[in-house]
């Protein structure tokens, strides 16, 4: 077992880890920017090492310094979070190349799973059910045109090396194809160095559902069921659920079955998520892979009683999984608390909280690094919690999501908290009846006079 990790990340992911090292016995080093000095992370973390300023190409994504920083404080392995190295290949075989464990995904396994159109096809190989569309890279607009044509409108145009919404454009009709594929690229090479594109059947009216695997180094996985992701700003995720209301018992096998076909097809080694598409007549499709830990792990280990951080950590270790799948036993519900302004267009909002109270009670978690007198930098994501609720059914989660949201009190700047509180009293997503599209419609109400 590892005596030392480096976290390689900020906020309330590197307070997750330090938590689940803590328990196990293991010493944790925090790594930090100069904007990060007083976040909690670094205060409770056995070491804490900066990395550099403010920005996170200086710091956070700086792999000399992190390296450097687990050699300096005899680290043994790294866990790199979400977000930032998590899915770097070169970073992951760096760790290699200095014997320091990457707790995530080898190097190649990144690379296969990472870039989407090689994902695609490897997927495919597999077995596993894939939205129509190209084979793998368009190399030029003629071919593109070619391939829309022999797929039928709509199409989605995404990019190969994409993530968070960059470089996807949805097409209706041939006449809008060129501009989209002109924007999609320039948008897509501006975000990622990379304007390979590739393009996919439209779903329509489709969930985002995803399915939580854990596979060890003896090439076995196994699947900790579902997570439902389908209320989305901007390619975005605002909340998620599990069990998905939109699941039926029959479907939660099949696509069990796929993510765990995924995962051992490819030899995958620690936690991940396989993403599909699922449309009205419950049809699925592989959309992507994470080779990472989620943002919303915590709901899945609430409704199985399972430390995925824990099991992360323990498969670097060389440990064997059990091999069986995990269903869920209640219903949890996460909303990203984000510094953000709902009534604005969401618009940032950076700054010092002047007063916090968190919610708590029976069935409430809170993953945070904020504190009343904490300065959220505008350098980085601007969530600054996960509200978790857990009760026996959906009716009683949304009854406690509402009551905690209504406990939650940040003061000095805008948050999220207002939305998420409309949200649950929203009549289709108190029906479970809402797809991916959902945010297109909704409209927050005037807040009420003081």
């Amino acid at each position: 077992m590892f005596k030392k990790i480096l976290i390689a990340n900020r906020g309330e992911i590197a307070m997750r880890v330090i938590r689940t090292c803590k328990e196990m016995g293991i010493k944790t080093v925090a790594v930090y920017s100069t904007a990060d000095a007083e976040s909690l992370h670094v205060r409770f973390a056995d070491e804490a090492v900066c990395i550099g300023p403010a920005p996170s190409t200086e710091s956070y994504l700086k792999m000399a310094n992190i390296i450097a920083a687990a050699e300096i404080t005899n680290a043994d392995a790294i866990h790199p979070g979400y977000g930032f190295l998590s899915e770097n290949a070169k970073f992951s075989k760096i760790c290699e190349e200095h014997e320091i464990k990457f707790i995530g995904a080898s190097a190649e396994m990144i690379e296969k799973m990472g870039d989407k159109a090689t994902a695609k096809s490897t997927m495919i190989e597999a077995g596993v059910p894939c939205v129509p569309g190209s084979e793998g890279v368009i190399p030029d607009f003629k071919t593109c045109k070619k391939v829309a044509k022999e797929t039928g409108y709509p199409v989605m145009l995404k990019a190969s090396a994409g993530g968070g919404g960059k470089g996807m454009r949805a097409v209706w009709k041939e006449e809008d194809l060129q501009a989209a594929w002109e924007s999609a690229r320039q948008e897509s090479k501006a975000a990622f160095g990379n304007d390979d594109m590739y393009m996919e059947k439209l779903i329509e009216e489709p969930r985002h559902i995803e399915i939580q695997i854990v596979g060890d180094s003896n090439g076995r996985a196994c699947h900790l069921s579902e997570r439902d992701c389908s209320v989305q700003r901007r390619h975005q995720k605002l909340t998620e659920e599990t069990p998905s209301p939109f699941m039926t018992d029959e479907l939660r096998e099949k696509m069990g079955e796929a993510a765990i076909k995924a995962a051992e097809y490819i030899k995958y080694e620690g936690a991940g998520t396989v993403e599909f598409l699922v449309d009205k007549h419950r049809n699925f499709y592989f959309m992507e892979m994470n080779t990472r830990i989620q943002v919303e792990h915590p709901i899945t280990e609430q409704v199985v009683d399972y430390d995925l951080i824990r099991e992360q950590i323990l498969v670097a270790a060389g440990v064997p999984i059990s091999g069986k799948n995990y269903y869920p036993q209640l219903h949890s519900i996460e909303c990203r608390i984000n510094a953000e302004d709902p009534y604005k267009d969401f618009r940032p909002s950076p700054g010092k909280i002047t007063n916090l109270h968190l919610p708590g009670g029976h069935g409430v978690r809170i993953d945070t690094h904020v504190y009343s007198g904490y300065i959220i930098p505008p350098n980085y994501d601007s969530m600054i919690a996960k509200l978790i609720t857990t009760a026996q059914t959906r009716e009683e989660a949304i009854n406690k999501m509402k009551r905690a949201l209504d406990e939650f009190v940040v003061e000095g700047i805008k948050t999220t908290v207002p939305f998420h509180r409309q949200l649950m009293d929203h009549p289709d997503y108190v029906a479970g009846d809402y797809t991916t599209k959902f945010m297109e419609d909704f409209e927050m109400a005037a807040p009420e006079e003081d």
